[in-house]
């Protein structure tokens, strides 16, 4: 595999026209089927995935993810279990992985040992949408120590100055939300032009469009506008409707 994700991101785009990154809780429905659900979105051909450590109070997160983090913690979810698991699941599968979780959960960790951690569990970087990157430089300086990349975020709120300002310190990708608010909801994918200019006139890096990605007809309207389409309500909504069998099937029709 090369060497960093954005490389990683860069050769799978020479493939393909636009990526997918998929969004699993670690723990939810249990440890077994979180297992299976990324066995079934690798085998469905994504090409990178989000594994939530699942937290108390997931601010940016809808009320499908919020449901299915409170289970996990209810179930016995646990950092150390969520460590393990994601250990497992890179030595099975060479697509990269990515910690997304909350900064309490690094910070009671320790910044230092969730960085080493992270590394040493195989994964590629880490998304922690609540911490401002003016206020993450020892948590940044420690995934860099580990060759690790800090995945930022663009709103459309973010100003074209803070844009720059945050690209300087992106690694690997940036998230960019598709519009104000938690995960789950519906968005106009026709209305964000204007604002994904602004995101690519901002960095050189790949960007992602996360936020109410559901269908084949959403990732069509943002294709040739960003580099990867984030998937992830919408997979654990089908998982509880219609079980960890529908997720092949889902996935290998959006794109």
């Amino acid at each position: 595999m090369p060497t960093t994700l954005e490389s990683v991101v860069r050769e799978r785009l020479a493939e393909r026209d636009i990526l997918l990154m998929t969004h699993i809780v670690l723990g939810y429905p249990s440890f077994e089927a979180s297992l299976e659900i990324v066995d079934a979105m690798v085998e469905a051909g994504v090409d990178l995935i989000e594994l939530q450590i699942p937290f108390s109070e997931p601010i940016a997160d809808g009320p499908v993810i919020l449901h299915a983090n409170q289970k996990a913690l209810a179930a016995g979810s646990t950092v150390e279990r969520c460590f393990e698991a994601a250990h497992s699941l890179s030595d099975r599968h060479r697509i990269p992985l990515l910690f997304m979780t909350y900064y309490n959960i690094a910070l009671q960790h320790g910044l230092e040992a969730f960085a080493k951690d992270t590394a040493a569990a195989g994964l590629r970087g880490a998304i922690v949408p609540d911490l401002p990157f003016e206020e993450g430089e020892e948590l940044l300086d420690a995934l860099a120590a580990h060759a690790l990349d800090p995945i930022f975020i663009f709103s459309p709120n973010t100003s074209d100055a803070r844009m720059r300002a945050i690209a300087e310190r992106a690694r690997g990708f940036v998230y960019c939300v598709a519009r104000k608010g938690v995960t789950g909801a519906e968005t106009d994918f026709a209305a964000l032009d204007a604002y994904l200019q602004r995101c690519r006139a901002a960095t050189s890096l790949p960007l992602a469009l996360g936020f109410g990605v559901k269908s084949a007809t959403d990732v069509a309207a943002i294709r040739g506008k960003v580099d990867i389409a984030i998937v992830g309500s919408e997979t654990i909504r089908r998982i509880d409707e219609q079980g960890v069998d529908s997720v092949g099937p889902f996935l290998r029709g959006l794109r």
